[in-house]
């Protein structure tokens, strides 16, 4: 998995998705639920249990899926089996914990383990809530407790390609799966994997500590350890891989249960890569390879994504670092890759596109399943879409298909008269030698790219401005 995880405050995965938590709320002592109650719990059954947005609401509290997801929790948990938001399961619901689902909604877009068993670790950023010394004592002996117990060999590492990186971050920082601030979700995991799998990060805002008060580091990087290795979430109270956050399991750190399963996923005789080709089916791409293209560039939330057959790139906005890895382990539910994408800022709303269909993306969240590409008009002939840009004075989508484009009325929902057209009128000055692969609106530039190259097209006085290489995006 690649993403947060469980309790202890951290959120990691194993292809996990990160949960932007919810504060301590008073439960109402009534049979009936408050609606603050109603709208806590269908956040957290929808970061951890897979509800499904349109299943939710105050309006459908008595729905049998919400119903259904609130005894999964139950179960879970070992609680009592009610399916009603009662004054335990909400107590558990408000409880910190790490943000990796409690379901494996996510388990099939993850490896299962690293098909080595000496593992490079990197702290690359740090919170000033500890000495960085301390800090990386800490890290040490969370790994320790991993090593102790398999034949695993952690070893620290300065390189940006350490396997597992760990850094503190606060909010949105690059991987979609934004922190929520002073308590909640503690921190998040990726998976066994290429690029972000195995990555670590903690939420800066947490009060971070050596001992019992605030939240212990080692416990909750030693919880994350155990989902970046491959680890899922265990419903026994005693496991480290509990979901909830549990101080006094700083001592005695590892369960009989987690000891066994480590051993279990990396038994003695671990098969090369090459007997293995389905651990690792997307190789970490050269980015500055000098003949990179992008099949489709746009942002998503506060990032700008970058995608190229079904691997991806994330630049925070105004951050240097990248996230990248195959798409799946940021977004799950999409296992192809993007031919097109767009992003609609005034709803926060972005649009993928592979051939005929397109997916959703609110916020940052895949939202609901893909949709066929008619939906915006397009005759029956077109099947696909190679790039797509969002004009925000204008309220226009335009759709670029070969040599010709289409004009799409956001407001009317419908494509404007006239359509379509060839690029080469619409676009004069534009060097149309290859298809457009991706295009980008930024500060009343459109830029277009095609192949290895992209085009700053000045749209107001139709012409190109300039051109650079399309990899020196990504900082090459």
């Amino acid at each position: 998995m690649l993403f947060p995880c469980l309790v202890l405050l951290l959120l990691p995965w194993s292809g996990f998705m990160a949960p932007a938590f919810m504060s301590e709320t008073t439960t109402s002592s009534t049979t009936e639920p408050q609606a603050a109650d109603v709208e806590l719990a269908t956040e957290y059954l929808q970061h951890f249990y897979n509800l499904k947005e349109e299943s939710a609401g105050r309006g459908k509290r008595s729905d049998s899926t919400f119903t259904s997801k609130v005894k999964d929790m139950q179960i879970f948990f070992g609680l009592n089996v009610t399916g009603s938001l009662d004054s335990e399961t909400l107590d558990v619901m408000t409880s910190p914990r790490c943000g990796v689902p409690d379901v494996e909604d996510y388990s099939h877009i993850q490896s299962t383990r690293w098909n080595k068993n000496q593992i490079t670790y990197n702290i690359r950023r740090y919170t000033s809530d500890l000495p960085r010394s301390t800090v990386d004592s800490l890290i040490e002996m969370a790994f320790n407790a991993w090593s102790r117990v398999s034949r695993l060999k952690f070893v620290r590492s300065h390189s940006h390609n350490a396997d597992i990186i760990m850094e503190f971050a606060t909010y949105a920082h690059g991987d979609l799966f934004p922190f929520d601030g002073p308590r909640g979700t503690l921190a998040h995991a990726f998976g066994p994997g290429p690029g972000i799998g195995g990555d670590t990060h903690f939420d800066d805002n947490e009060q971070w500590t050596a001992g019992p008060k605030g939240f212990n580091l080692k416990l909750v990087a030693a919880h994350e350890i155990g989902h970046a290795l491959g680890l899922r979430h265990s419903g026994n109270p005693e496991s480290l891989m509990f979901p909830n956050y549990k101080a006094s399991r700083a001592v005695n750190l590892l369960s009989l249960e987690d000891v066994a399963n480590i051993n279990a996923l990396y038994s003695p005789v671990l098969f090369p890569i090459y007997l293995n080709p389905w651990l690792f089916p997307h190789l970490i791409a050269d980015r500055c390879a000098p003949d990179m293209s992008f099949d489709a560039v746009s942002t998503v939330g506060d990032a700008t994504f970058f995608f190229r057959e079904k691997y991806l790139w994330i630049k925070l906005n105004g951050q240097s670092d990248i996230k990248e890895g195959p798409i799946s382990n940021f977004m799950p539910k999409i296992d192809t890759g993007i031919d097109a994408a767009y992003r609609i800022p005034r709803k926060n709303t972005a649009f993928l596109f592979h051939e005929s269909m397109f997916w959703t993306v609110k916020g940052s969240m895949v939202r609901g399943k893909p949709r066929p590409l008619s939906h915006f008009g397009f005759p029956v002939w077109v099947q696909e879409v190679d790039a797509a840009v969002h004009l925000v004075k204008t309220g226009r989508t335009l759709f670029f298909v070969h040599d010709i484009y289409w004009s799409y009325n956001e407001n009317r929902r419908a494509m404007d008269r006239g359509c379509p057209k060839y690029i080469s009128e619409g676009f004069p000055g534009l060097n149309m030698t290859e298809t457009i692969n991706a295009a980008f609106h930024k500060e009343s530039f459109i830029y277009f790219f095609i192949g290895a190259q992209v085009y700053q097209y000045d749209y107001t006085q139709k012409r190109t401005v300039g051109v650079e290489r399309a990899n020196s995006w990504l900082g090459c």
